[in-house]
């Protein structure tokens, strides 16, 4: 007996992002019913599997996944482009960071800002993701340093996903920079940020916990005692590691069962093979490399050797990676670290979502999974992260509701 669905969207081609390939299924219809995949399969065979309140025809256009930017600083206020002009002239960052500016600068400027001023400036930056499919999107603390600035940048991120049509999955990271208050006292403030947990946690604010592991952020041992206080209040981690240097940060977030560990630009063997094992998902960012003008990319060959899943986010932050397109990095992984277009869309669906530990909500086209989808008008996914600096997204789908993917940004934000 034929069912009714809410929506049935027909004329289009399926990269379903499951099993082998794009998994496509050419010339075919996908139906959602109460924000889920109900249905998917050829368009011939809907007729007989149900009917739907509303259609849409898609237009012999390819239909993805929602896009999953997994790893942004995008909740911040006040930019840094004064700093990329001063150091284009010839300033060091130590000569920035002993001028007051760096990391701290965007500290002053989150403190300082209230929640609505927060959400203003924000919303901008995440609207240009959304015209591009995104549908999830992971957003970090760590521009504030102490309890109240915290809350206020995870309060902020999940305010996000009440005005705009997108799912927000938010990280505290609180374990970003040594604040100045603090000054010489890094194992204080590891302290510090322990304490924070318990009221993150209890106010619903934090997904997960991540922490800088690097020479000029916390070592190993002080992230290990913040991860091992994540696990008691039963928060999942993921760490920035190995973007400067290798301080063992993969393999330690490996042995806490981490969701991801990003950058990794500098990973060793022994990493790979601790995230293989835990199977930890390596997040590639290259706005940060290529903002940076770094020269050693991440050991791309030897991950996908190893079978470690290999996520793409934007990080976009005002100090290192002002990007707003993940479409860009898409291309940017692929030009500059020779993954494949499959590897760069993947990156952006299931294993995206599989950094977040999302997997079983998003990141693939399966029957029961959230109704987030994109609309392409592309020749074939490749098309994807083969040009850049064009936008060929005509639609998204969000939790089953259909929208233009220009989002306008609310008078009230």
């Amino acid at each position: 007996m034929a069912v009714e669905w809410d929506l049935l969207i027909t004329n289009v081609h399926l990269a379903t992002m499951a099993g082998e390939g794009y998994g496509e299924i050419r010339d075919a219809a996908i139906a959602v019913d109460n924000g889920r995949i109900a249905w998917l399969g050829r368009r011939d065979d809907a007729a007989a599997a149900g009917s739907a309140a509303l259609e849409h025809d898609g237009g012999g256009c390819w239909l993805t996944p929602g896009l999953i930017d997994c790893h942004t600083h995008i909740v911040h206020a006040g930019n840094r482009s004064d700093e990329f002009e001063a150091r284009l002239n010839g300033a060091t960052y130590e000569d920035i960071a002993r001028a007051g500016g760096g990391i701290m600068s965007t500290v002053r400027a989150t403190r300082a800002a209230s929640d609505e001023e927060l959400l203003r400036q924000s919303l901008p930056r995440i609207a240009a993701l959304l015209a591009e499919g995104v549908t999830t999107l992971e957003i970090k603390s760590g521009y504030g340093l102490d309890l109240p600035s915290e809350t206020k940048m995870l309060r902020v991120a999940r305010r996000v996903a009440d005005v705009m049509p997108v799912s927000v999955a938010t990280t505290f990271l609180g374990a970003h920079a040594l604040p100045p208050e603090f000054k010489d006292r890094a194992d204080d403030y590891v302290d510090a940020v322990i304490a924070m947990l318990p009221a993150l946690k209890a106010d619903g604010l934090a997904d997960a916990v991540d922490a800088f592991c690097e020479r000029i952020g916390f070592s190993a041992a002080q992230t290990e005692r913040i991860f091992a206080a994540a696990r008691e209040h039963g928060l999942p981690v993921k760490l920035h590691a190995e973007q400067l240097s290798d301080q063992g940060g993969a393999a330690l977030v490996a042995r806490f069962g981490g969701l991801s560990a990003d950058h990794l630009e500098h990973l060793s063997a022994e990493g790979i093979a601790a995230m293989e094992k835990a199977g930890t998902v390596a997040v590639l960012l290259p706005g940060a490399y290529y903002f940076l003008r770094d020269t050693t990319p991440p050991p791309v060959a030897a991950l996908r050797a190893a079978g470690v899943p290999m996520a793409v986010a934007t990080d976009n932050n005002p100090g290192t990676s002002p990007m707003t397109s993940l479409l860009l990095a898409m291309n940017m992984v692929c030009t500059l670290w020779r993954l494949t277009p499959l590897e760069a869309l993947a990156g952006c669906t299931i294993n995206a979502a599989r950094a977040l530990g999302l997997d079983g909500e998003v990141g693939t086209l399966e029957v029961g999974k959230r109704a987030d989808f994109a609309l392409w008008h592309i020749a074939r996914p490749a098309d994807l992260s083969y040009a850049f600096g064009f936008n060929p997204c005509v639609a998204v789908v969000n939790r089953g509701v259909w929208r233009d993917p220009i989002v306008g940004i609310p008078a009230s934000a």
